[in-house]
C-alpha cells in the first residue's frame, strides 16, 4: 500500500523549497523528513527530486507525482477541516454534579436557557450534598460551596459568595428566653441547647461556626438538629413553624425576617461565608460542550447576585 503521509510530506518539501523549511513547518527533524522522501522514492522505484547542496529540482516523474500528491494533501487538509468543524460545534452529554440548594435555587432557570442555546448538547444532572470523585464518579463539571477547593488535580474557579443569617421564629425565641430567665441572646454558648434544624453534613458533626463581627473572635458550638434535610424549604417552613433555629443563606429568609415571620439570632455574630466554585479535572483541552457549559456557568451564575447557600 502507498504511504500517504510520505505523500503529503513530498508535497510539502516542494512547496516549501527545501528540506531545513519544510521540516521547520512541520515540526520534524530535517534527518526524518529526508529519510522519508527516501522511503517514498524507493517505494515508487523512481528518482523524484534531485537533490544539491543549494536547490531542489524535481525529476519529470517527480513534476508528474507531485500534482497527485498535492491533491492528496488537499485533501487531508479538507478532512481535517470537517472534523475540526463537527468538534468545535458543542454536542454530546454533559455529566454535572451540585448540591440540592444550588440545583433548586439557580439550575432551575439556568439549565433550559443553555440547553435551548446547544441543541446539540445533552445534560445529566447529579443532585447531591455528598461529595463526588470527579474522576472516579465520571463528572465533568462540580458546582461546590466551600471556603477553598485544595485538590490540584481541579481547577476550581471562584464564582462568587453569599452570607448565611442565624434565624428562628420570634415565638420560639421567646419561649426560649423565658425557660433560661433571659432578656436576650448575648452570646453563642447561650444556644447550645436550643433545638436546631439543619442541612445534611457529610461529616456527621453538627456544628455552627460564629465569628463575633467587632472582637473577631471565632466559636464554634455543637448542635443536635431535630430535622436533618437537604431541602431549604423544609428547613424554612420547619423554623417558621418554631421546631428551632436554622442557618439558612439571607436571601432565602430576608421576606421572613421582614414580615416578622423569623427573627435573626445573635446579629452581632456572623457566620462563613459560602463560596461558590466551578470545578473541572485538569486537561490540556476540553471537549467543547464542557467549555460552552463552563464558559456559560461562569457568565451566569455571578448575576444571580448572593443565591448561593451554605452546603457542607
Amino acid at each position: 500500500m502507498f504511504d500517504i503521509t510520505n505523500m503529503a510530506l513530498f508535497a510539502r518539501v516542494v512547496k516549501c523549497g527545501s528540506f531545513s523549511e519544510a521540516a521547520r513547518q512541520l515540526g520534524m527533524p530535517k534527518s526524518t523528513l529526508s529519510r522519508r522522501i527516501n522511503e517514498l522514492e524507493q517505494q515508487q522505484g523512481v528518482r523524484l527530486l534531485h537533490r544539491t547542496t543549494r536547490q531542489l529540482k524535481l525529476t519529470d516523474v517527480g513534476r508528474a507525482f507531485l500534482v497527485h500528491c498535492q491533491t492528496i494533501a488537499d485533501a487531508a487538509q479538507a478532512a481535517q477541516r470537517v472534523t475540526q468543524q463537527v468538534q468545535e460545534v458543542p454536542r454530546g452529554r454533559v455529566r454535572v454534579s451540585c448540591p440540592h440548594a444550588i440545583s433548586q435555587s439557580l439550575l432551575t432557570d439556568l439549565i433550559p436557557l443553555f440547553l435551548l442555546q446547544y441543541p446539540q448538547v445533552e445534560l445529566d444532572l447529579v443532585v447531591t450534598n455528598s461529595p463526588v470523585d470527579l474522576l472516579r464518579d465520571n463528572i465533568d463539571i462540580a458546582l461546590r460551596v466551600r471556603p477553598s477547593i485544595e485538590d490540584s488535580s481541579l481547577i476550581a474557579r471562584a464564582l462568587g459568595s453569599s452570607p448565611s443569617v442565624l434565624v428562628a421564629a420570634p415565638s420560639f425565641i421567646q419561649k426560649s428566653l423565658q425557660n433560661r430567665r433571659k432578656s436576650a441572646f448575648s452570646h453563642p454558648a447561650e444556644l447550645v441547647d436550643l433545638a436546631s434544624l439543619s442541612l445534611h453534613f457529610s461529616s456527621g458533626r453538627y456544628q455552627l461556626q460564629l465569628q463575633h463581627q467587632q472582637t473577631a473572635e471565632q466559636l464554634s458550638i455543637a448542635i443536635q438538629p431535630r430535622v436533618i434535610t437537604d431541602d431549604m424549604g423544609v428547613l424554612r417552613a420547619s423554623a417558621v413553624a418554631g421546631l428551632g433555629m436554622v442557618s439558612l443563606p439571607t436571601y432565602l429568609v430576608n421576606d421572613d425576617i421582614n414580615a416578622g415571620r423569623l427573627q435573626p439570632l445573635l446579629p452581632e455574630w456572623r457566620l462563613p461565608l459560602g463560596v461558590m466554585h466551578l470545578v473541572y479535572p485538569y486537561r490540556r483541552g476540553l471537549l467543547p460542550a464542557i467549555r460552552a457549559l463552563v464558559d456559560f456557568l461562569v457568565a451566569e451564575l455571578p448575576t444571580q447576585g448572593g443565591l448561593y447557600g451554605l452546603v457542607d
